[in-house]
């Protein structure tokens, strides 16, 4: 009884933990998968990973690329892609990510994501800023 008192114990306190990893992990599938997508120039496998507010914002797949180009080069292209710290609240992941661009400047992205309706996770920001500068 005492057994079975202990591990109801540890599974109760160490549940959580194992579901926000597995959150993090599909976030990371999410920004791997459109990162990769960029590489490709696949507009709308790309587009396919933005939430539904950005979505709004950019109406079509070659709008939401021809941004990522222009505001966010690092992220579209460079030489590594690297993920650190992440932090989970309710449906929302914050995700860091180390970036060398293709001139080989460090960068660091912060991507936002949140859980849609169906389980899956969407981006809905990304704030990219020059390693080392203040914020």
């Amino acid at each position: 009884m005492r057994i079975a008192a202990l591990v109801l114990a540890l599974v109760l306190a160490f549940g959580p933990l194992a579901v926000r990893a597995d959150d993090v992990t599909a976030a990371q599938g999410v920004i791997r998968a459109q990162e990769q997508a960029f590489i490709r120039d696949d507009a709308a496998a790309a587009y396919s990973y933005a939430a539904p507010a950005i979505r709004q914002i950019f109406p079509a797949p070659e709008i939401f690329m021809s941004m990522v180009q222009n505001g966010y080069a690092p992220v579209y292209r460079h030489k590594s892609f690297e993920f650190g710290d992440s932090k989970t609240e309710g449906g929302s992941v914050a995700q860091r990510v180390h970036i060398i661009d293709a001139n080989g400047e460090a960068w660091e992205a912060l991507y936002t994501l949140e859980q849609q309706a169906d389980g899956s996770y969407k981006i809905t920001g990304c704030s990219l800023l020059k390693a080392g500068q203040a914020v």
